[in-house]
């Protein structure tokens, strides 16, 4: 079952139990899949749904960072939104998780103490096996806490 009918059934559960709020993000969600699907010109892999999963809770995110404080029917929303998204995203690395890997990384690059100058080396081939699987700014953070 891809995402897609799966997301379709959700909905259609949120529908029945007139929970008009989990319809409507999950309508977003089914549209902008189904987009993406559309403009492929055939069916999406796992790793692209999720991919769009992850852009839409970025979008969320960023609205509720410029809306203003006394905006709370906005930014409960989002709130909202973004909870409801996280269900059907993929799960995060801790940041356990993505240390282990920069460790590899570095181990397979022959990098004892990473500087600064050894930053982008190290991006170049650790973004790639953490993409879709963990936040590009806390492997930025994770790995800046480990430059000398």
């Amino acid at each position: 079952m891809t995402k897609i009918e799966f997301i379709r059934g959700e909905m259609m559960a949120a529908m029945k139990a007139r929970d008009k709020k989990r319809k409507d993000v999950l309508s977003m969600l089914l549209t902008a899949l189904k987009n993406k699907a559309i403009d492929k010109r055939e069916d999406l892999t796992t790793e692209e749904e999720d991919q769009i999963i992850l852009k839409q809770i970025k979008q969320t995110k960023e609205t509720l960072e410029m809306t203003p404080a006394d905006r709370t029917d906005i930014i409960e929303e989002c709130e909202y939104t973004i909870k409801v998204l996280e269900e059907y995203a993929p799960k995060m690395m801790s940041e356990d998780e993505i240390t282990a890997v920069i460790k590899e990384v570095l181990s397979g690059l022959a990098i004892e103490t990473p500087t600064a100058k050894d930053k982008g080396k190290i991006m170049k081939e650790l973004m790639p096996r953490v993409k879709g699987k963990a936040d590009g700014k806390v492997v930025n953070q994770v790995l800046a806490s480990m430059m000398e």
